[in-house]
């Protein structure tokens, strides 16, 4: 059952709780952009697996909650509209970075952006256009690449 629920490490009621099975389910906070789910467990073998796939800085950012669930800043890559991820030298200086992408015409693009099978990608990031976001303007970043509209 999908719900929006209080966020472990933010407060934020704009915490997006997916069920994937009876032991599994999936949390996306829209407020503070942070990720969990119910495997990721401080120690755990699946976090381990998971971490060694991880720049240091997503590594550095863990949060533990205080039922010693991990949380981690989300990537958001959407070919079509663009990227969001956490972007910065430390965890003490991070922020958001958003940038869209731009369809893939020239016949140099396409063969430089292929996918694994050689087909070439219709779109790619251009990162001539990106912005940084505060760490707490998450929902700015994904404004930006067209995932959200604010009135």
């Amino acid at each position: 059952m999908d719900k929006l629920i209080i966020c472990k490490k933010c407060g934020s009621d704009a915490c997006y709780s997916q069920e994937v099975n009876e032991s599994i389910t999936n949390y996306q906070c829209m407020g503070c952009g942070f990720i969990s789910n119910s495997l990721m467990i401080k120690d755990s073998d699946f976090l381990k697996e998971q971490s060694e796939r991880l720049p240091e800085l997503y590594k550095d950012l863990f949060y533990e909650d205080k039922e010693g669930g991990i949380w981690m800043p989300s990537t958001v890559n959407l070919p079509n509209l663009g990227m969001v991820f956490a972007n910065g030298p430390s965890k003490d200086d991070w922020y958001w970075s958003a940038v869209k992408s731009v369809p893939v015409i020239s016949d140099e693009d396409k063969e430089k952006y292929k996918k694994k099978d050689g087909t070439p990608y219709e779109h790619r990031m251009d990162m001539e256009n990106l912005k940084n976001y505060p760490e707490r303007d998450y929902m700015g970043a994904l404004e930006y690449i067209g995932v959200l509209e604010r009135d």
